[in-house]
């Protein structure tokens, strides 16, 4: 009987060891999917023109205005980003899928996929949807519209359910897929540099296919949120969960007698506090959108995916993540 357990034993840690083994040697088309797979952490930033990433309203005064392909050039030259971020169209994806699709277009004749020595994205673009209860058909329309475009990912901005999450999920993924995507592909697979079939193989949606080179994030930022973080945290599919801390500020804000906003701090902790417990009980990575000021203490307690706003300051914060987890 020792023998035939100690068999056992082997056969288990072989076959471990060769899973293991599977997801090191996989040559994934999107990194972030590889470092999340090492439990590395991993630092992005808004792509330039979208700094801030706000509902796509129009640019400050001083902002900087330049040609797509200049803002294409800009972003891929900066190399310490592990992805570029856009959240023009959670204010909605018909006007700002216009400005998205040249920046991208720009990007793909800048070189964003390196060929060599297997296609691959160094940054990956990963862009908001706008949310998605209850006009949950709505959604999934947007949702393919976006993928369409050839992004790695998409970010649900106030989830409220896990319902409404795996909604969006299942918009992610194909009919044959087990999901609700549409077969329209878009310029997606230019983008990619393969054909239509190879496309609809490898856009699928990890960790629910281990092969799958889609990434989901899902922010929670409403009351009615945090009140049910905890189902959604456990929604299969999710890659990364997020505290909207910008907008939970607002949540957590009151209007004084002299028409001042005043903060409620310890509310607004709590709370995000509350998104990064339900990650760790549920084993899932956890995001934050972080300054110089905040980075390293919020690496400390337990975030491990930051976006940062496009620019000096947020090219700092990167500096500072990457330092203090020796990448």
């Amino acid at each position: 009987m020792r023998s035939r357990a100690l068999t056992v034993a082997v056969v288990l840690a072989l076959g471990v060891l060769s899973i293991a083994g599977r997801a090191q040697t996989r040559q994934r088309m999107n990194p972030m999917i590889e470092l999340l797979e090492q439990q590395k952490p991993l630092f992005g930033v808004y792509w330039p023109g979208n700094p801030q990433g706000r509902r796509g309203g129009p640019p400050p005064a001083d902002a900087v205005m330049k040609s797509p392909a200049e803002w294409a050039k800009d972003a891929l030259a900066y190399r310490y980003a592990d992805f570029l971020f856009n959240g023009s169209m959670e204010g909605g994806v018909d006007r700002a899928i216009g400005g998205v699709t040249d920046f991208i277009k720009a990007t793909a004749d800048a070189g964003a996929l390196l060929k060599t020595p297997f296609p691959r994205f160094p940054h990956p673009l990963m862009v908001k949807t706008p949310k998605i209860a209850p006009e949950t058909a709505a959604a999934t329309a947007n949702i393919s519209r976006e993928l369409n475009l050839g992004v790695s990912g998409i970010m649900f901005v106030e989830t409220e359910s896990a319902e409404e999450v795996r909604a969006g999920i299942n918009a992610m993924r194909f009919k044959s897929k087990g999901g609700t995507r549409s077969d329209d592909v878009g310029m997606a697979p230019t983008i990619w540099g393969m054909t239509e079939a190879q496309y609809k193989q490898k856009a699928d949606l990890w960790p629910l296919n281990p092969d799958g080179e889609l990434l989901n994030w899902t922010i929670v930022e409403s009351k009615e949120g945090l009140a049910h973080v905890r189902e959604i945290a456990q929604v299969k599919g999710i890659g990364v969960l997020w505290p909207g801390a910008g907008t939970l500020r607002g949540v957590f804000s009151t209007t004084n007698a002299a028409g001042e906003r005043v903060l409620d701090t310890v509310g607004w902790e709590h709370a995000i506090q509350q998104v990064l417990s339900a990650c760790k009980e549920f084993h899932v990575p956890c995001g934050f959108p972080s300054t110089p000021a905040d980075i390293e203490m919020r690496m400390k307690q337990g975030f491990s995916v930051f976006v940062m706003n496009w620019g000096d300051p947020g090219f700092k914060a990167v500096d500072l993540g990457r330092a203090a987890s020796g990448r």
